[in-house]
């Protein structure tokens, strides 16, 4: 008899979710990874949980919609059961407003969100106010009282634990058992292209910095296609780039000097805070932009869960949840 029933390869997100929910249904889960846990994308520092817009609705939005609501029982629940903190916040998010033409676009979205997400949450156009806002022409901003943030390595680590705590393993290497569930990022999304002999996904590298500035408890922001986070332990991550050709997956460069210029300038209350870690890593895009959920084809027993590419947190308690189905 074999001693588990699901192999995870994989401890990011993606395979950590999955384990877990897995394992609170009673099957015995391991959990098998060469780097440790969290060692590729799901290691970062930024950690945006933010909805896709209001408007154009599609299976995929309704899925991430959700997810960050499940988000508000699942990780709080992580916590109370392991003791360790995974950084997740709700606090909603703001984004400047450039001109008129945005303006009347963000009111038709405030019209989708009530739509769409009922009570929910709620998308709306607030005036800027103190030094926590980014700079925005018409003074107006968007707040969207969706948007969650969460520490990524801190989460991983709590729910790997988690994982633990439930009777499951978690291992560098290992024996595959049982069901088989890849979920092994870009370097997984690179040996499918070969399996199919067609692209099927490709690593994007993206670069993010971590501030000492203490902005706990406020929003978050999105100015100048950059995520700005004020983490619960006093911190302020800022990211990312989306290098499609890159040398060192893990190197920082100007590519980041650069974000941290125009963050600066979009947010005066980061203008002089110092930097603390740079960091870099390849982050899963799938082909169609979705994530990739289901049985890999030829292969009985065999699972693929990939393709997190930015939304990797925000989609995680619902991935968990249907893969585990």
């Amino acid at each position: 008899m074999a001693s588990y029933d699901v192999t995870v390869r994989g401890a990011g997100i993606f395979g950590l979710s999955i384990a877990w929910s897995c394992a609170k249904r009673g099957a015995r889960v391991q959990v098998i990874d060469p780097g440790g846990v969290g060692a590729g994308a799901s290691g970062g520092i930024v950690g945006a949980l933010a909805p896709h817009t209001p408007e154009n609705w599609n299976s995929k939005k309704a899925f991430q919609l959700d997810s960050l609501l499940r988000a508000r029982v699942l990780w709080p629940e992580i916590e109370a059961f392991t003791g360790m903190p995974t950084g997740y916040a709700r606090t909603g998010r703001l984004q400047p407003i450039a001109d008129d033409r945005a303006l009347a676009l963000a009111r038709r979205r405030e019209e989708g969100a009530r739509e769409l997400w009922g009570d929910a949450a709620s998308w709306d156009i607030v005036e800027a106010e103190g030094d926590w806002a980014p700079f925005t022409p018409t003074g107006l901003l968007i707040h969207d009282s969706l948007s969650a943030h969460i520490n990524p390595l801190a989460a991983v680590t709590s729910l790997a634990r988690a994982v633990e705590l439930r009777g499951g393993a978690i291992a560098r290497d290992g024996r595959d058992e049982g069901l088989i569930v890849w979920a092994t990022g870009a370097a997984g999304l690179a040996e499918l292209s070969r399996e199919f002999d067609k692209p099927v996904g490709n690593a994007v590298k993206g670069q993010a910095a971590l501030m000492e500035l203490d902005r706990r408890g406020s929003p978050q922001l999105f100015a100048d296609a950059l995520h700005i986070m004020p983490h619960l332990n006093g911190t302020v991550a800022v990211g990312s780039t989306s290098e499609r050709a890159f040398d060192h997956p893990s190197g920082t460069d100007s590519a980041l000097d650069d974000v941290l210029e125009r963050a600066r300038k979009a947010v005066p209350a980061i203008k002089d805070a110092p930097v603390i870690k740079r960091w870099a890593g390849l982050r899963p895009r799938a082909k169609s932009r979705a994530p990739m959920l289901g049985p890999w084809p030829g292969r009985d027993g065999h699972f693929i869960a990939n393709g997190g590419f930015k939304i990797g947190f925000g989609m995680a308690p619902k991935v968990g949840e249907v893969m585990a189905d």
